[in-house]
């Protein structure tokens, strides 16, 4: 698929296609945004889509500079990016596309099945350091993190840790895919994904928000009836003065054919 893109990107550039649009930005988006292209690809044999990662605040300053059509964001744009901006003359659309439940993943032999919020921001605080402190094996944690630039590491550290600092020296890895490597990898692990990312490489835990009375799996289903907390937009940003050109891909996205792939992929529909 992305060898696809990547070559119709060259035959663009090749020919100046108007048409020629860029996606940048989030990683947990990019898979979305990838199958999209690829779909829409199909029944528009004259658009011209590629799409890149590099985490939601690398899109937004893409976005800004003007190397990108559409901003991928699994955060909202900060205020200070919106005065840059608006500094800069650009009135930007926000869309949101999708839905995605953050799952609290470890190591498939951790016997640890669940934690609550508290417990959670204990271990990414670096306030909580083994396992054995809830319930598991005398074993070091070993959290892994996204890096700062990415919207899931921003979005977590809200919800979960409250706005509190991730521990001194924690592990910060450059995508999501690394932290289910790194995860599937280190027997005291402990990191977070977005839910089309979960596989049985890592083990999901259920998670608390009322400080241990109801423990919910992250799942499509749960996202859906609001039972499971670590729930986040996923989002689109464009400039206004790019709407003509960007407006027939986001519109399919929103379609209903393209909602059926938010689902297929694991992601939680806008309706």
């Amino acid at each position: 698929m992305k060898k696809i893109v990547f070559s119709l990107c060259l035959l663009a550039c090749s020919f100046g296609a108007a048409n020629a649009q860029k996606i940048k930005g989030s990683d947990t988006v990019l898979p979305l945004s990838q199958k999209e292209a690829e779909n829409y690809l199909k029944k528009h044999a004259d658009a011209v889509v590629t799409v890149t990662g590099g985490g939601s605040g690398v899109g937004i300053s893409a976005l800004l500079e003007g190397t990108t059509d559409i901003a991928q964001a699994s955060r909202r744009m900060k205020f200070d990016e919106r005065n840059k901006l608006k500094a800069a003359g650009k009135t930007v659309k926000e869309v949101i596309v999708a839905y995605d439940a953050l799952a609290v993943v470890v190591h498939p032999s951790n016997p640890v099945k669940q934690l609550t919020r508290e417990q959670l921001e204990g271990i990414f605080t670096g306030k909580i350091t083994n396992w054995k402190e809830l319930g598991g094996k005398d074993l070091k944690i070993v959290p892994y993190s996204r890096e700062t630039s990415s919207g899931t590491y921003e979005f977590f550290k809200s919800s979960v840790l409250k706005n509190r600092n991730y521990m001194s020296g924690i592990m910060s890895m450059p995508a999501t895919g690394a932290i289910v490597q790194s995860v599937s990898q280190t027997p005291g692990a402990i990191g977070y994904i977005g839910l089309a990312y979960l596989s049985d490489e890592v083990q999901a835990v259920k998670v608390s928000y009322d400080q241990g009375v109801t423990f919910v799996a992250p799942s499509i289903a749960h996202a859906k009836d609001q039972t499971y907390p670590i729930v986040r937009p996923l989002y689109y940003y464009y400039e206004m003065q790019s709407e003509a050109l960007v407006k027939p891909f986001v519109d399919y996205v929103l379609s209903a054919e393209g909602q059926k792939t938010v689902a297929d992929l694991g992601y939680v529909t806008i309706k």
